[in-house]
């Protein structure tokens, strides 16, 4: 079970009250490097783990993982290490050193987050924050910039993670909402490709090079996003959905 996060920047109205028939009834955020510029700490964390198994760590290395599941980034993580930790030991010592980071030195939310995220909760629209943290880190975002959802997923709320469609597919499910009638927004290709496998339209604000495509925004920063631009791709994806 799912239930909201905490804090009180952006209440929301319950699932599907706020919008219109056949139009935008939710959506749907990616948080690393979509809301809030965590990757910087994220590097520090990996840095500091590679470093207990002998081993350095490069930019390159990082992009590698991003967007990607905590298995994904254990298993890359040891297969690169001088001296591999176990695998769960690897995992707590990235969950509880990154969580421990963002509590301590906070996290800056990326430009044009915080007035798209106030748009949407001022029209009532539900929305879900969809990411393939675990939930510790997960939390501790929250909990330093005050952002709130009508839904929260994290990665051990799925059983298949990004760029698999079940995580965003599950938040439109809580939700209460078609896919095809919520906009995600994310910045890695693998939380795009989960977006699109879930039937979402999308919105990309790449952190490494990606292609726009039919039923895919491409842009390079949220503060070029508003609300109407995300209920106008909707409706232009389906123009008939208000008939149904």
């Amino acid at each position: 079970m799912i239930s909201p996060a905490a804090g009180d920047a952006l209440p929301a109205a319950p699932p599907g009250q706020a919008s219109t028939p056949g139009g935008l009834a939710a959506v749907l955020f990616d948080m690393d490097g979509l809301l809030v510029d965590s990757e910087p700490l994220w590097f520090e964390t990996e840095c500091a783990i590679m470093a207990r198994m002998g081993s350095p760590w490069t930019r390159a290395d990082q992009e590698a993982l991003i967007g990607g599941s905590l298995t994904h980034s254990v298993g890359y993580m040891r297969a690169a290490a001088a001296r591999p930790a176990p695998p769960g030991v690897v995992a707590r010592w990235m969950v509880e050193d990154m969580a421990a980071r963002v509590r301590e030195r906070g996290v800056p939310l990326k430009p044009g987050a915080a007035p798209l995220l106030a748009e949407v909760a001022a029209a009532g629209l539900p929305s879900a924050l969809v990411t393939s943290a675990e939930r510790p880190v997960m939390a501790a975002v929250l909990a330093v910039t005050g952002l709130a959802f009508t839904v929260t997923i994290c990665g051990g709320d799925v059983t298949r993670n990004k760029p698999d469609p079940e995580p965003y597919r599950r938040a439109a499910g809580l939700l209460g909402a078609d896919p095809r009638r919520c906009v995600a927004l994310d910045d890695s290709p693998s939380g795009v490709a989960s977006a699109e496998g879930a039937g979402c339209a999308v919105v990309a604000v790449p952190s490494v090079p990606l292609a726009a495509q039919p039923g895919r925004v491409v842009v390079e920063s949220l503060a070029a996003v508003s609300l109407a631009a995300l209920r106008k791709i909707v409706a232009d994806q389906h123009p008939l959905t208000g008939k149904s």
